[in-house]
């Protein structure tokens, strides 16, 4: 017996070995680049690259080809991170615990990019998911949160899922092109990083089983205000195919060159530096530019006030800029619009977003001491906003819940959806509110900003910190992510799990409501919004 078992059990080592969780070693996911080949890993059945090199920069100056590498480069961890403007020394224990950041290392050279996908070298041509991480134009990764994982994305839709690093903040913003040619686009770098990493998705997705010829550019908060800059820069018509923007159309009007040049004139007196010095700064330690930074930002924000110039409801910072190049026109221009327009779009918010109740310590408050805080901020219009928010959502039972409606986010992704859904003969538009409260901390942390990114990368289980993990999770996330996932291959997100989704436009201003039960309403926080729009008496 043992003679004819001994022989069996060699005959099954293949099988089970084709069967792994995880296959590593010297010959395994080896595939091609332009700069040379490249070696990832396999865990069940996906193909991951991280860290792999895009581009390379010195400070300010414009991206540019890596150095190609001889022999197979080991591509197996996250590569660096971009330096943020203050370096993280402590942080919020509970709110940590449930975002489970992952802040990374840091360094200038940050232009890396991860890859996950089904097959390599098959001669398939699976949609291609772009991801631009969040963090505003200032701060993120794409590595920053446990829901950026793009393995379990890229094996429920067979598709190739893609995220990035970049230049940011004054690295990827500041307009030294007054003192040269080589700063010609430092104003835009960060933007253009993300132009030239769609260039490499253009020539080497091929051979990560990807179609260079279908890519969704899609991307949450911040990641979102860079898909909106994309679909309005010239030099990256055709890169992209469809575009998801995730709570990110709060900036639609950019500084202007005059604003920008300003901004680095004062950070050279700042440093003392006089104009035909600016080379030094590309050797000034980070820290000391950042501050400098700071400091120019605040002059040229006290001068625009002075001159009645808007600065943003963030404050003036680091962004992209209209510099009459890269970036020609207010991304809601008609003429950006025009760009975009053969563009499908999905577009959406969160409920809850930025919670005042959090920031406020009134997440168990009373309804008379929430109501106090409704008059304070709201005033005469106090009683309005009430009934506003009661005809909004007349479901909700908590009294934090009357303050914890966004009116930041949603307010522009309205605005968006009505702008780019009136174009005539174009691309359509979709609508999605995310709705569904997390259980997490006693419900505290509601439908938070971020709370949907576990859904579409279907990560509940990576994420259980801030879905709860519960089974009405995982049935949502199914089907969350195989609608973005049909949205990327089709154009149309629409599938069997979810009742029908129609195109939006400002009349019929169809909004999916994504929650354990999915609807499809009009428009409920309209006049909300109106009301808080309308001009103060």
């Amino acid at each position: 017996m043992k003679k004819i078992l001994f022989p069996l059990w060699i005959m099954l080592l293949p099988m089970v070995a084709a069967y792994a969780q995880l296959q590593t070693g010297e010959n395994v996911a080896v595939t091609n680049t332009q700069y040379g080949k490249v070696r990832g890993y396999i865990h069940n059945g996906v193909y991951t690259y991280k860290g792999m090199p895009y581009a390379e920069a010195k400070r300010f100056e414009a991206p540019k080809a890596p150095k190609a590498w001889e022999g197979v480069r080991s591509s197996l961890t996250y590569g660096p991170v971009a330096p943020l403007l203050t370096p993280t020394t402590s942080v919020m224990d509970e709110s940590e615990f449930v975002f489970n950041h992952s802040w990374g290392y840091t360094s200038e050279d940050c232009m890396r990019l991860n890859v996950w996908t089904p097959g390599i070298n098959d001669g398939k041509k699976r949609p291609v998911l772009f991801w631009i991480h969040g963090g505003g134009f200032a701060a993120g990764s794409s590595q920053e949160l446990p829901s950026y994982d793009g393995e379990n994305l890229a094996r429920t839709g067979d598709v190739v899922v893609v995220s990035i690093n970049h230049r940011l903040n004054i690295l990827g913003f500041l307009d030294l092109s007054a003192y040269g040619e080589k700063y010609k686009h430092s104003a835009n770098n960060s933007i253009l990083d993300m132009r030239v990493v769609l260039e490499w998705v253009k020539a080497n997705i091929a051979n990560f089983g990807g179609d260079p010829g279908n890519v969704t550019i899609f991307g949450q908060s911040g990641g979102g205000a860079k898909v909106n800059t994309l679909m309005g820069m010239p030099s990256a018509k055709g890169l992209f195919h469809k575009a998801v923007n995730q709570s990110g159309a709060f900036r639609s009007n950019m500084l202007e060159k005059a604003e920008t040049q300003a901004i680095a004139a004062e950070l050279l007196k700042a440093l003392n530096l006089r104009p035909d010095q600016v080379d030094s700064l590309q050797t000034v330690p980070f820290a000391t530019l950042s501050e400098a930074g700071r400091k120019a930002l605040a002059v040229v924000s006290e001068q625009m006030k002075a001159a009645g110039k808007p600065v943003g409801g963030f404050g003036l910072g680091w962004g992209p800029s209209r510099d009459g190049d890269l970036l020609p026109y207010n991304l809601m221009d008609p003429q950006a619009l025009e760009l975009s327009k053969n563009i499908p779009l999905m577009i959406g918010t969160v409920k809850n977003e930025f919670m005042p109740s959090l920031r406020a310590g009134l997440t168990h408050a009373s309804k008379e001491d929430v109501t106090a805080y409704i008059k304070k901020q709201y005033g005469d219009r106090a009683d309005a906003f009430i009934q506003a928010v009661k005809k909004a959502y007349p479901n909700d039972t908590r009294p934090s819940d009357m303050i914890d409606v966004d009116a930041m986010f949603r307010p522009g992704a309205v605005v968006q959806a009505n702008m780019k859904s009136e174009i005539k003969g174009g691309a359509p538009v979709y609508m999605y509110l995310f709705t569904w409260q997390s259980p997490v901390m006693d419900g505290k942390y509601k439908a938070i900003h971020c709370i949907e990114l576990p859904f579409v990368f279907n990560n509940i289980a990576r994420c259980e910190e801030m879905t709860g993990g519960t089974p009405e999770a995982y049935a949502l996330a199914d089907k969350i992510s195989k609608a973005w996932v049909q949205f990327a291959r089709t154009g149309n997100p629409n599938h069997s799990g979810l009742p029908n989704w129609p195109v939006y436009n400002s009349q019929n201003t169809a909004t999916m409501h994504f929650n354990s039960t999915c609807a499809v309403h009009p428009q409920l926080d309209k006049e909300l919004f109106d009301l808080l729009s309308a001009p103060t008496p």
